[in-house]
């Protein structure tokens, strides 16, 4: 437990952006799995609606992904690496195609 007024602001601060960051990595998430079946949508009907779906939803997900990683939320290579994945799951239905 905090010991000094200092203390007791900074575990508040702390909490505050514990909540915040959580947020953040969770909304991450839903717009990774909203692409993700964007694209299984796609590839089980391959047609250019479906493809500007998965499009606009991999747009969504760099979005916030990209302002994750400039609040701090997430480390650049991390947010490298989710991208990364997510660019790999559509490339190779949009080469068949």
């Amino acid at each position: 437990m905090a010991n000094n007024k200092s203390a007791l602001k900074r575990a508040q601060i702390a909490e505050r952006n514990r909540l915040r960051n959580k947020a953040y990595k969770s909304a991450v998430k839903t717009l990774m799995k909203n692409y993700l079946n964007a694209v299984q949508v796609y590839a089980a009907n391959p047609n250019p609606e479906s493809q500007q779906e998965a499009q606009t939803r991999l747009a969504a997900a760099y979005s916030k992904i990209d302002k994750a990683v400039k609040r701090g939320i997430l480390h650049p290579n991390n947010g490298a690496r989710k991208k990364s994945r997510l660019a790999n799951k559509l490339k190779p239905i949009e080469q068949t195609a």
